[in-house]
């Protein structure tokens, strides 16, 4: 796969691109959400100039869950406590996921 573009991003809670669990085509919140969280990592990474490469993949994971959880607060005036669960309370594939989407726009930036 050449290059993550942030149309291709998940999100946290589903991370199958394009559908939801049933199928059904995501909602554009959806897709505004991930291409934003997309533009700050990236804009994170070059404003350090790359430097992220320091950071533990925990905290890599724990940027993109808080940029996740930013853009779940700008779309829902109340949204579904699995949407903006703390760090601690995710499960660990998602922590995980995070990492890797984290991990992923840098190797592509």
């Amino acid at each position: 796969m050449h290059g993550l573009k942030a149309s291709s991003y998940t999100t946290p809670v589903n991370r199958n691109p394009g559908t939801s669990r049933r199928g059904v085509r995501r909602h554009e919140w959806e897709r505004e959400s991930a291409a934003a969280v997309y533009q700050q990592v990236r804009a994170f990474i070059e404003t350090t100039s790359g430097r992220t490469a320091e950071l533990t993949r925990a905290q890599k994971g724990r940027f993109v869950a808080l940029c996740w959880i930013g853009q779940m607060y700008k779309q829902f005036s109340d949204p579904e406590p699995a949407y903006v669960a703390d760090w601690e309370e995710m499960p660990s594939w998602q922590q995980e996921t995070d990492a890797d989407i984290f991990e992923r726009i840098e190797r592509d930036t």
